[in-house]
């Protein structure tokens, strides 16, 4: 799968590198150039599967350039119990006969984000570490402790951390 701007002005990229990139060269958003199409068949086969292997569904029909095993072990270092405290990552209850409520705040911040970021942060570190680049994270001071506590925002071998000082006038 490629990744177009929402301007028009950039070429089809794929996911890892949409991925460090945040903005494209022209200013606008990555998209994916088309969106997989998901049958009934398939919908039913995705009900059956844990969070993980879900997630590894989906994102396998997103991030095409990254090897099946390895999307699989960024997958499974995520979605884990001892981050999310629970097999099931977000789990749903019942509160009453068509009434559910799914559990997003599991995470290490106790965040919807966790969902997501905790992904993104291995994803990074793959791809980093794939591309033979570093990755600068930069915060102020107050942040830092905020940044380094962060399970998605670890400083990595493929991070160096950078700490902004205001200077005194």
């Amino acid at each position: 799968m490629k990744y177009i701007s929402t301007r028009g002005q950039t070429a089809p990229m794929d996911f890892s590198d949409v991925l460090l990139m945040g903005l494209a060269p022209d200013g606008g958003l990555m998209l994916p150039e088309h969106y997989p199409t998901v049958d009934g068949a398939v919908l039913d086969e995705w009900r059956t599967l844990s969070y993980p292997e879900l997630a590894l569904a989906i994102m396998q029909r997103f991030a095409t350039d990254i090897p099946y095993a390895d999307l699989k072990d960024i997958i499974d270092r995520t979605y884990t119990a001892d981050i999310f405290g629970s097999d099931d990552i977000v789990p749903v209850r019942k509160l009453e006969d068509n009434l559910y409520i799914l559990g997003l705040s599991n995470g290490p911040t106790l965040a919807f984000k966790d969902v997501a970021m905790q992904f993104l942060g291995n994803a990074f570190e793959y791809v980093l570490k794939q591309k033979g680049r570093v990755l600068p994270l930069s915060a102020r001071p107050v942040a830092t402790r905020v940044v380094r506590r962060n399970t998605h925002c670890a400083v990595k071998k493929t991070s160096k951390s950078l700490c902004y000082h205001r200077m005194a006038k």
